[in-house]
């Protein structure tokens, strides 16, 4: 039989492990050409509104591959719900028997999410973050600062919600952290004021706008993760010095480099790959007045780091 794993016991795995090392090494391997991912599964539901995915993948000759189901229904929440859900399957790659169930009712989704958006920070984010920007008080919106917080020197932060409810939850949250926060309902503020901004919404319509963003300001973009969603207006991308996908394959199809793309406003040939951006210095920012773009899609060989990692760790006692 295999193993069943809860959530609580992968959190308590998760304090020992260097999770963002492992998203970094995946990412690499990833664009090497190292990681066999076929294209994502994905369901749209209307009524009520909600996403599942399912990413599945194998880095070649390693030990495991990995199926992740991963569900996102928003108006959970007004039932006493948490709107995310999911679990990973790890399978042996040699035998294909499934070796362990990882009920992580999509914490490892939100926390290998959130390393990639550190490991994007460290390549592309200005050397001196004047004020971290995020649009989204939910738990993506928290767990993104929380990893950028090793990487960047800098505990300034602004925040946009839709309500204040959730700006002041989210304020309590990140109490802990010593950071100086301001809330606001003003998209304005954020695009004003911080150089480094962060996306983490499910919006269908464009948060910020070319003429809003500053020179030197980077912009991680990961909450447009299907074709219907979208948080940045085309022609930021268009005027980004550089842009950067996790996977081009998968930005072809989604996120903010597909409605860039289909709205004539960027090249997919003038996109780079994350993994790419990682092993060449040439690839990185090289100036603190360039404009950066990153667009996270979330990819599969996220989803079987962070869960080998997991497993290892759980599996030695």
């Amino acid at each position: 039989m295999p193993k069943i794993f809860h959530r609580q016991q992968i959190e308590e795995a998760l304090r020992h492990i260097d999770v963002t090392a492992a998203i970094e090494d995946g990412f690499v391997a990833y664009s090497a050409g190292r990681v066999v991912v076929p294209p994502v599964g994905e369901l749209i539901f209307e009524d009520p509104p909600g996403d599942v995915h399912i990413k599945y993948g194998y880095i070649k000759n390693d030990d495991y591959f990995v199926i992740k189901v991963a569900s996102g229904f928003s108006d959970n929440v007004n039932l006493g719900l948490p709107a995310a859900d999911g679990l990973m399957l790890v399978f042996s790659q040699r035998t294909a028997r499934l070796e362990c169930i990882l009920l992580d009712e999509c914490h490892l989704t939100n926390v290998r999410t959130a390393a990639a958006g550190a490991v994007v920070a460290r390549y592309l984010a200005p050397s001196k973050v004047e004020r971290i920007g995020v649009f989204g008080a939910g738990v993506q919106g928290r767990m993104q600062v929380e990893a950028l917080l090793p990487i960047v020197d800098c505990r300034d932060l602004v925040v946009w919600g839709t309500g204040r409810d959730e700006l002041d939850a989210y304020r309590e949250a990140m109490s802990a952290h010593g950071l100086d926060i301001r809330t606001t309902l003003n998209g304005d503020e954020v695009a004003a004021t911080c150089n480094l901004i962060v996306t983490a919404t499910p919006s269908h319509t464009p948060l910020l706008h070319a003429d809003q963003i500053r020179e030197g300001t980077h912009i991680t973009a990961m909450g447009s993760d299907t074709r219907g969603k979208c948080e940045l207006d085309p022609a930021i991308l268009g005027k980004a010095d550089r842009v950067v996908a996790d996977s081009i394959e998968q930005c072809r199809e989604r996120g903010e480099i597909f409605h860039a793309v289909e709205a004539g406003a960027l090249r997919i040939e003038d996109v780079v790959e994350l993994g790419n951006v990682i092993s060449n210095p040439a690839l990185r920012r090289t100036s603190d007045s360039q404009i950066t773009v990153a667009d996270l899609t979330g990819v599969a060989v996220q989803d079987i780091q962070i869960s080998k990692a997991v497993y290892a760790r759980l599996a030695s006692g």
